[in-house]
């Protein structure tokens, strides 16, 4: 495969981004035609997040371990650059949306307003990322 003369580390982290895109394609997508349940765009959306986060963490050589956990995630970013503190708020919010949508339980259903608020937070930690590079 060709690299188009960008090193190993770009093409790692722009796979990160690319799969964050994706799932902001999906969000986008199911929040338009409303042919999925609402469940689908808060997983999405914290998924979003996650990989824009370690998009960044893989960019600045910052190893992590196997994790879904926005808040310690957004914590190692922080090592780097406290400014991703103003974060905080929508990945704890994101964090709460994870396991819910996952897996049935005493949890109520998500709502389309649930649903545009988790990408509301994703968009918000996808765009402060991207500001980034």
């Amino acid at each position: 495969m060709a690299n188009n003369g960008y090193s190993k580390k770009e093409l790692i982290y722009q796979e990160w981004i690319k799969k964050a895109q994706d799932d902001e394609l999906t969000c986008i997508s199911i929040l338009k035609h409303r042919d999925a349940p609402p469940n689908g765009v808060c997983f999405m959306s914290q998924q979003m997040a996650e990989k824009s986060l370690k998009a960044f963490l893989v960019y600045t050589k910052k190893q992590f371990p196997k994790t879904h956990a926005l808040e310690y995630i957004l914590s190692l970013c922080m090592d780097i650059a406290l400014s991703f503190n103003a974060l905080k708020e929508e990945a704890i919010f994101l964090d709460s949306l994870y396991v819910e949508t996952r897996y049935p339980g005493d949890f109520p259903e998500f709502t389309w307003k649930d649903a545009e608020e988790a990408f509301a937070a994703a968009e918000k930690i996808k765009n402060f990322v991207m500001e980034k590079f």
